[in-house]
């Protein structure tokens, strides 16, 4: 078998993005290199920086390129308040609706036990470690994705460490099997004011 030449490779590299079909990678490839070089050449830097210096913070796991996230570095966050979420699309979601002021923990993915994905996997041991949550944290919030399939209780009150008081979930306005990062703000800062406390 003779080696991909160059424009085949690039095809191929970009039909790892998400629903990038052989045309749709394809057309990309030709596009970059038919209009836009300086384009190609600006995103090939891109890339290749952020898979070198972008790292999960040691306390939310979301991306950062420094130890601590932002976020985390913030002395005006609620350390009393644990927003749990599935990616860090879900946390700049949450954060644009300037309806929380919170700390968070990305689980980066769901627990799906027919995929191979359990509680190693979205770094379960890391969210219930005292560097994660504070025992200071009264509050655990939970904007989790709600599909059909599956009601997550990765926040029930066994994960939970004794000094949190309170857990909750969104309120009704996200549509069952809608991805939060699709969720206009306003919804979804009513969902937050409004959520529903699953245990005290």
């Amino acid at each position: 078998m003779e080696p991909l030449s160059s424009l085949e490779e690039l095809t191929q590299a970009l039909r790892c993005l998400p629903s990038v079909g052989p045309k749709a990678a394809q057309r990309m490839a030709l596009h970059l290199l038919q209009h836009d070089r300086e384009g190609a050449q600006r995103l090939a830097l891109a890339l290749d920086a952020a898979t070198r210096t972008v790292r999960h913070c040691q306390r939310c796991n979301t991306f950062t390129e420094d130890e601590l996230c932002a976020l985390c570095r913030s002395t005006k966050r609620d350390a009393t308040l644990l927003c749990v979420v599935e990616t860090p699309a879900d946390l700049m979601m949450v954060e644009h609706t300037q309806a929380y002021a919170g700390l968070y923990f990305v689980l980066m993915g769901r627990l799906s036990p027919l995929d191979g994905i359990g509680p190693k996997e979205i770094r379960l041991d890391r969210l219930l470690s005292e560097r994660s949550m504070e025992r200071s944290a009264r509050s655990c919030w939970r904007p989790i994705s709600p599909t059909r399939a599956r009601q997550p209780r990765i926040t029930s009150p066994s994960c939970l460490p004794r000094a949190t008081s309170e857990v909750t979930r969104l309120a009704r306005g996200v549509p069952v099997g809608g991805e939060l990062e699709y969720v206009d703000s306003g919804t979804l800062a009513q969902a937050l004011r409004e959520r529903r406390v699953l245990t005290s």
